[in-house]
């Protein structure tokens, strides 16, 4: 099934976001694919946002958030782990949606091997549970910044040779009705971003085992 054009995503993040749960974000390489059905988001917005990767303006890290809406914006993060995020809104804007969790939906066993290979044991749990696993699952580095969504493809092409030429390609396809969901503060964000009151902007389908347990974000100290 095809995306959305590149105006459905342009909205503002805080609109984009529920729009997003219950649809199914897929990511297809030469491995395969895997496709998860997104249970857990955040919005960011840019300059209006203390908490967004974009709030004091376009650098070199953050550029394709601020390109046009429908675009992926992936990004590693504490020296240890890739992030997906959905670019929002118009050109310009910085907006985009982080991926905080998803179902898995397809592509089950080879996101299993994925996320076995930083661990000693299998995983028994939720495959993309949390922003890390997420990426881990789909197999999301930061070859697929900038990537734009389009039609939904096989998982692999016909034959060895047009596998291994084959570059990610990435879809998502809307729920044919957005699920009910729950807000509240987003995970892991300090300072003014993370305040409760003015950014409660992480959304979730309740009841999913895929949703992450809210987390405040640690103070950090000075080293004398």
């Amino acid at each position: 099934m095809p995306s959305p054009d590149a105006a459905w995503f342009e909205r503002d993040p805080v609109e984009l976001a529920p729009l997003l749960l219950g649809g199914v974000l897929r990511r297809a390489d030469a491995s395969g694919a895997v496709a998860l059905r997104l249970t857990e988001v955040e919005a960011y917005r840019g300059s209006d946002d203390p908490g967004a990767h974009t709030f004091r303006g376009k650098t070199a890290r953050n550029a394709t958030m601020f390109g046009p809406g429908g675009h992926v914006y992936c990004y590693f993060t504490y020296g240890m782990h890739h992030a997906v995020n959905i670019v929002a809104g118009p050109a310009g804007s910085g907006w985009g949606v982080l991926v905080r969790a998803g179902e898995v939906v397809e592509g089950a066993e080879l996101a299993a091997e994925r996320r076995h290979v930083r661990r000693a044991t299998r995983i028994a749990g939720e495959l993309a549970r949390g922003p890390g696993n997420v990426a881990q699952a789909l197999g999301a580095t930061l070859a697929d910044d900038g990537a734009a969504f389009a039609d939904d493809s096989p998982a692999q092409p016909a034959g060895p040779e047009a596998r291994a030429g084959m570059t990610a390609a990435w879809s998502f396809t809307p729920a044919d009705a957005p699920p009910a969901f729950r807000t509240g503060p987003r995970v892991g964000v300090s300072g003014p971003g993370g305040d409760a009151s003015a950014f409660p902007w992480r959304f979730w389908i309740p009841g999913e085992p895929s949703v992450s347990a809210y987390r405040a974000a640690a103070p950090r100290t000075r080293r004398a």
